[in-house]
């Protein structure tokens, strides 16, 4: 008999989380000390940046910063490219090697969590300056990405928000409004194309990272606010099966035929050369469009609103900060978490990421109101106007269902060699499968 993929990673996450289980049962509860351990405080830690590249830069400041107020502790920066990071964690945990601090984002949280790779971080934080620190909308999101009821597993650093970001002079030259409706979006996506001069109305992500975004085009459409019907997802509903149609056909009538192969680092490139009229992508690339476009040259909105005068959208992982059990030296990797969250250190890592800071004293610093579309998704995500439909990051398959192993389906739907139905019903049917397995070990 053959055993999937997705089949196998469900079975060693169960197996580790009975093994867990089982010991608990016999000793006094794992509190985080089983292995590693606090260490003095002094020496090397390492650091994995699971964004290496676009936050070097930012993150070589912060830990110069960290190393200035606490001299008896050097940090070790490794940067790992954001595609690769999941893979890099699983290897480190399958066979030694973990940092002792990591980026961790919340769509890869639970998968870390099951493999009882990362200590939990309630107590610390309780005991430390980031309490009652941290936005409560980001720390109800780790935890609900965790799966451990009020367990925290990292600490929440940023949060992100999807921008479709446009041309405004190219608009303004067509005489066409904002893309702040589905309507508009269509029509400037059309209007702005221009095949022979290879100019395009919309760039639309074919490469790595694009299933999130054709999520994200359906349900903001669909006008559907529940990711689950029960025990069964929404994703494969016959509203949301229209919307992806529609969206999908975009492909080279409006965009590029290089798209199939994008991931965001050449969708953004493209973008930023200014032959192609909207982008939808992250507050992330923010300062990649000031600098090559100058910033009256494009402006970014929030998902556009639907047919129904409301706006949808799906969540978007929060980004955080987590201690692997295996450090020797927690005592230092928890100061450099500390620091890293702290009012300054957060505040200069969400301006220079253009994201949403988790710090709620950085939250309030006056570069947010300077930078529109960080203003505007604060705005969009805090004032009720926005229904987000929440993803299931909580489930240990969910990086995978949603990443890699559905990836290439969603270029043969560009490519008109399987079709929206086909491809809604595969992911539907693998996420309902990963959702009951969860409940059958005692979750939800």
């Amino acid at each position: 008999m053959n055993i999937s993929k997705t089949q196998r990673r469900r079975v060693a996450a169960a197996m580790s989380l009975a093994t867990v289980l089982a010991l608990a049962a016999t000793a006094c509860g794992d509190d985080g000390s089983s292995s590693g351990n606090e260490g003095s405080g002094k020496g090397e830690i390492t650091f994995w940046d699971n964004n290496g590249g676009p936050r070097t830069a930012v993150w070589t400041e912060i830990i110069k910063d960290f190393e200035k107020k606490y001299p008896d502790i050097k940090v070790k920066y490794v940067p790992i490219p954001i595609a690769d990071v999941q893979s890099k964690y699983d290897t480190a945990i399958a066979g030694g090697g973990l940092p002792d601090v990591g980026g961790v984002g919340t769509a890869y949280l639970a998968n870390m969590v099951s493999q009882e790779a990362l200590e939990p971080l309630t107590g610390r934080i309780k005991d430390s300056s980031l309490n009652g620190k941290l936005v409560e909308g980001m720390v109800e999101s780790v935890k609900s990405a965790g799966g451990r009821g009020d367990d925290m597993y990292s600490v929440p650093t940023s949060a992100n928000n999807g921008a479709l970001w446009y041309r405004t002079d190219l608009f303004k030259a067509a005489g066409l409004e904002a893309p702040t409706t589905w309507a508009n979006f269509y029509a400037a996506a059309d209007k702005l194309t221009d095949t022979k001069k290879n100019k395009f109305g919309y760039t639309i992500r074919g490469g790595a990272g694009s299933i999130a975004q054709a999520m994200d085009a359906a349900y903001g459409q669909s006008g559907i606010t529940d990711f689950w019907n029960g025990d069964k997802t929404t994703l494969n509903d016959p509203k949301n099966v229209a919307a992806l149609e529609k969206y999908v056909a975009l492909y080279k009538k409006t965009t590029p035929a290089a798209d199939v192969n994008n991931d965001f680092t050449k969708m953004v490139a493209q973008w930023d050369t200014g032959t192609i009229g909207m982008l939808s992508h992250n507050l992330g690339s923010y300062q990649d469009h000031l600098k090559a476009l100058g910033k009256d040259k494009f402006a970014g909105v929030p998902n556009p609103i639907g047919d129904s005068g409301t706006r949808v959208q799906v969540s978007n992982p929060v980004d955080g900060l987590g201690l692997f059990r295996s450090s020797k030296n927690k005592t230092a990797a928890w100061k450099f978490i500390e620091f890293a969250a702290s009012h300054a250190s957060n505040s200069k890592w969400n301006e220079s990421a253009g994201a949403i800071p988790a710090n709620t004293e950085a939250a309030k610093d006056p570069w947010i109101s300077a930078a529109a579309p960080t203003e505007l998704a604060a705005k969009a995500l805090t004032d009720g106007s926005t229904k987000i439909v929440q993803l299931p990051y909580y489930l240990p398959d969910w990086n995978n269902i949603s990443k890699a192993d559905n990836e290439p389906e969603f270029q043969k739907l560009l490519l008109g060699k399987t079709t929206a139905k086909a491809f809604l019903d595969k992911i539907a049917d693998e996420l309902n499968k990963a959702q009951k397995e969860w409940k059958e070990l005692g979750n939800g």
